[in-house]
């Protein structure tokens, strides 16, 4: 392969301007050749701002995939069509970046890593909260083994007064769901590598539709409309994993709370705890003494980079564009964002009947179908 990655943008709306096109420009060895938007004219404005001299548009993805020339594909569209896109690019011979959730349901998710299976490619979720500072200093102390088994969690993604109204966020045909799928993913994802554990047995979970029936409610983004708010507003999720461990998350974009925190995780374990809501700190008992530390998280100390400055989504990007290069395996395997699919599945399907939802029943029944 080339020492220039050639890129293609498919989906050049909200997530694709604030966060993976500006990375991916600062990345010395990417070409971004191509943009796609079902709004030709946002493609266009794409290209124009961040592409190549002759970048081309295109408003059907499928036109895009045919050309060779391409290596990588960001998929940045809405949830019900990661799937779609995320498996023609594969087939395509391309390597794939989808934005998180990995898709609407778990059997597309599925589908996805038997594509990436089949094709060889590479292919990873925008988990980018993974890329944090915080992030990456908790999980080296959790791999060192500093926090020993741990044993209960939660995970966190409370917002008390901001629903997005823009965009298809509240429609849920097109997401899927509401909180839960979408900032409640990146807090599950992030509470579930810090404890490598991929394996849950059951799931407990609760929704709500209470909020987002108010008329002309405070919100950081302007009112929303209650005849198009079809996605909950906040979800609950109790999941208890196969060697015990028990995981509580939590997720609203709108919720009569003080007690907010949004894609952060407390992790407690027979060696010690922590916790990301007042900064990193660790907890734990030495010589019959309880103690908290505070963790510096200064520009020094990053866990891929030692002294980086790079924002999540910089650091993201950089480190993927070096997977391809360098043939190395993403920090988001596809095969642990399936998991979190799962899971949020799982809190909905249990949400809708009041009953738990079992893992291995659920496997029982996808392998006979």
């Amino acid at each position: 392969m080339s020492k220039t990655v050639k890129v293609a943008i498919i989906g050049c709306g909200g997530i694709a301007n604030g966060k993976h096109m500006p990375s991916l420009k600062k990345v010395e060895a990417v070409e971004l050749v191509a943009f796609c938007d079902v709004i030709v004219e946002r493609a266009e404005k794409a290209a124009q701002e961040y592409g190549i001299k002759d970048a081309k548009v295109y408003e059907n993805y499928q036109d895009l995939l045919e050309d060779g020339t391409i290596e990588v594909v960001h998929v940045l569209t809405p949830n019900d069509s990661h799937a779609e896109i995320s498996i023609a690019a594969l087939d395509a011979g391309k390597h794939v970046m989808c934005e998180k959730p990995m898709a609407k349901t778990s059997q597309e998710a599925h589908a996805m890593l038997e594509a990436a299976k089949r094709s060889g490619k590479k292919l990873t979720i925008g988990y980018n909260n993974r890329f944090r500072p915080d992030s990456q200093h908790l999980h080296r102390l959790c791999e060192r083994g500093d926090l020993g088994e741990v044993y209960y969690a939660k995970a966190h993604a409370i917002r008390r007064r901001a629903v997005p109204t823009w965009g298809v966020f509240l429609d849920e045909e097109k997401q899927g769901g509401g909180p839960l799928i979408d900032i409640g993913t990146h807090a599950l994802d992030l509470t579930l590598w810090m404890m490598n554990n991929y394996k849950p047995k059951s799931v407990m979970g609760s929704s709500f539709h209470k909020l987002s029936q108010k008329r002309n409610a405070a919100n950081a983004w302007g009112p929303w409309d209650p005849e198009k708010f079809t996605v909950e507003d906040s979800a609950f999720g109790f999941i208890t994993m196969e060697n015990g461990a028990t995981i509580v998350l939590e997720a609203s974009w709108a919720l009569n709370s003080l007690d907010v925190d949004e894609a952060k995780c407390s992790l407690s374990g027979t060696e010690g705890g922590a916790d990301m809501k007042d900064g990193l700190r660790i907890n734990g008992e030495n010589f019959g003494k309880l103690y908290t530390t505070n963790v510096d998280l200064g520009p020094g100390g990053v866990a891929f980079y030692d002294g980086s400055v790079e924002s999540d989504a910089d650091l993201e990007a950089r480190m993927w564009i070096d997977n391809i290069l360098h043939d190395t395996e993403p920090v988001v395997k596809p095969e642990e964002a399936y998991v979190v699919t799962q899971i949020l599945e799982a809190i909905y399907e249990s949400a809708k009947t009041g009953k738990a939802v079992y893992f291995d029943e659920k496997a029982a029944l996808l392998s006979n179908s």
